[in-house]
């Protein structure tokens, strides 16, 4: 029996998303980010940022429920071909559960999508690559950690036009 829901993120959720996100960056990434900037997340500043983009006709944003809890959340944007998967987060205590994987699906039921992950995080890699995405050897530093990406993609073609 699945223990969440997943749906479309509503104006009431946001704050909660935001702090998700924040929470789970931090589960995340602890020992990939600098602590200063994962102390520097702001929920309000965050919580506009979401709000913008739900209300963004390019956007989906859905989120997963257990209870009242919100646990997770994605975030994927349309693309010409394709889709661009933005986030994809999941609390610590539900890594391993699914949550993900529906999470993925219903925020990017097209086959063509792309991505940027962190070049330093295995875990992402394994994930990504158990649902079909592959490195595309292109790279670039992220402007807000400063930390090395790498471009992922699946399908035949996605949304920057690479093949």
């Amino acid at each position: 029996m699945v223990e969440w829901r997943i749906v479309p993120a509503t104006a009431d959720r946001v704050t909660a998303l935001a702090a998700c996100h924040i929470a789970s960056w931090r589960e995340a990434y602890g020992s990939l980010v600098p602590a200063p900037l994962l102390a520097a997340f702001d929920l309000d500043s965050s919580a506009s940022t979401w709000e913008r983009r739900r209300r963004d006709d390019r956007y989906r944003l859905v989120v997963a429920h257990h209870d009242d809890e919100l646990i997770g959340f994605a975030a994927a944007s349309r693309q010409p071909v394709g889709s661009e998967l933005e986030a994809l987060y999941v609390r610590s205590a539900w890594h391993g559960t699914g949550v993900a994987d529906e999470l993925l699906a219903t925020a990017v039921p097209e086959p063509s999508c792309a991505l940027w992950v962190l070049a330093d995080y295995p875990r992402a890699h394994a994930f990504y690559r158990r649902h079909g995405f592959t490195d595309t050897g292109r790279r670039r530093i992220d402007p807000f950690t400063l930390l090395p990406e790498q471009r992922w993609r699946r399908g035949p073609r996605y949304c920057d036009g690479h093949e």
